[in-house]
């Protein structure tokens, strides 16, 4: 193998060798060796382009070929870790070297680390993805499953953190669903951005050997050959909205995880979480510390520190690749392992979670059949904003008496308006009012029980 006093790959035109504390910044194989698979996967693809191009005999690709194999078992033994070497890529040649000997010097003909860092971090990527949205439908799936217990039992929906309207739970459980099925979308999406292949494109210029890139693509599991060679070694786009989407992830299950958090105490009861996820105090002897949740809600400050890095990143370049981007790959690396860790988590915690009956109706202020009484008014002809100041007036007539709306009685009501009737006694009912709600999205049964069968149906999509 032919090197420079540095030892690298590429020195020929250097008189020095790289300097201790330069070739320190320099290295990034601590990062990305995990990318080892896919690396030894594109070079294997490579090798084989190059063959059918003419560029290299038969031969020669199957003893390359098996190099790489060779290579691959090194690498799963444990190997490469504490390795001299600049980048994965370095490493991964060199030990071809070893495997095939002067032949391995051939194989980057006509590729360059831009176009392979690319297509390698693009492979990890569509991976990635996918197990991301294999996680998440399991947490879905619990998150569902809680929402099928919760159909009958009502809960205070709050705006504001105030108690506004009686809901059935599982239509706060099916809030959390619809946010997070569309981050599996975007996820998806991500995905499938990622799915261009740039290999062929050479350090920015393309490559100047008639290799089939549609092939290569087909053969690397890539949906469409980037369209400019230049663009292609320097497009991060995909990891960005791949960062984004699990940036917003983040977020979305940082406001269940709070949810949680509220949920689980003695001061709304709603939810009891499951000591398996669930601390003690190393004071406070009673204590069960709903950790899960807590834990799941501040790494969003991480995921979301991760979008704007790499954006950061990305914001002053000028086109073609730059040395910069090697930055790219351990903040995304960073974002999806971080997901890894909290969703499997969360999607066990609610999987062992359970409603608490006896706290749920105890919260439930009279206050929150406002509307209702409201609405009634309205079917009685009354226009709506004078029915809202109406009612208002009733709630601040219940508070300066020491009563409740429900126990105002008729005699007070139609002293604010006549309209008021014996059958308003019928509004103060949980269950009619989460039952008039029954449009689609809403929060009667019938309508709750759709959102179920729709969701469920989106998951398995």
């Amino acid at each position: 193998m032919q090197a420079n006093q540095g030892g690298a790959l590429w020195g020929g035109r250097f008189r020095q060798s790289m300097a201790p504390d330069m070739a320190e910044l320099n290295r990034s194989l601590p990062v990305d060796r995990r990318l080892w698979k896919e690396d030894i996967r594109a070079s294997q693809v490579w090798a084989q382009a190059l063959g059918r191009a003419g560029v290299l005999t038969p031969a020669e690709v199957e003893t390359l070929v098996k190099g790489l194999d060779a290579v691959a078992r090194r690498m799963a033994a444990g190997g490469g870790e504490g390795e001299p070497d600049e980048d994965i890529h370095s490493l991964v040649e060199r030990w071809l070297y070893e495997e095939v000997g002067a032949l391995a010097g051939k194989l980057h003909t006509g590729r360059s680390r831009n176009d392979q860092v690319a297509t390698d971090f693009r492979m990890w990527g569509m991976q990635a993805g996918a197990r991301l949205r294999e996680e998440l439908d399991r947490l879905l799936e619990a998150l569902l499953l809680l929402g099928e217990d919760g159909v009958d039992r009502i809960l205070p929906g709050y705006t504001h953190l105030q108690q506004a309207q009686p809901i059935r739970a599982a239509h706060w459980a099916l809030s959390h669903v619809w946010a997070l099925l569309r981050d599996r979308e975007r996820i998806r999406l991500a995905e499938e951005q990622a799915a261009v292949l740039p290999l062929g494109s050479g350090a920015l210029a393309g490559c100047a050997f008639p290799v089939d890139r549609q092939w290569l693509a087909e053969a690397l599991g890539f949906r469409a050959v980037s369209p400019n060679s230049m663009d292609a070694v320097a497009d991060r786009d995909w990891a960005v909205e791949m960062a984004f989407a699990g940036a917003l992830l983040g977020v979305h299950l940082s406001r269940l995880g709070e949810d949680l958090v509220l949920f689980s105490t003695r001061e709304f009861a709603f939810l009891r979480l499951s000591d398996a996820y669930s601390t003690g105090s190393s004071l406070l002897p009673h204590k069960r510390n709903p950790d899960v949740a807590e834990l799941v809600r501040g790494k969003a400050g991480r995921l979301v520190g991760n979008l704007v890095a790499l954006l950061t990143v990305l914001k002053g370049l000028p086109s073609g690749y730059n040395r910069d981007l090697q930055e790219d790959k351990g903040l995304l690396f960073d974002t999806v392992d971080t997901l890894l860790l909290v969703l499997p988590a969360l999607a066990g915690a609610l999987a062992t979670a359970q409603f608490v009956p006896e706290g749920q109706r105890a919260p439930l202020a009279p206050e929150l059949l406002a509307t209702d009484v409201a609405d009634y008014l309205v079917r009685k002809g009354v226009p709506f904003r004078e029915a809202h100041e109406v009612v208002g007036r009733a709630v601040r007539l219940a508070e300066d008496e020491g009563l409740t709306l429900a126990t105002l009685g008729l005699e007070r009501l139609r002293s604010l308006h006549p309209a008021f009737d014996r059958d308003v006694e019928g509004v103060f009912s949980w269950e009619a009012s989460v039952e008039a709600r029954g449009v689609p999205g809403g929060t009667a049964r019938r309508a709750v029980l759709s959102q179920l069968s729709e969701a469920r149906r989106a998951i398995r999509r």
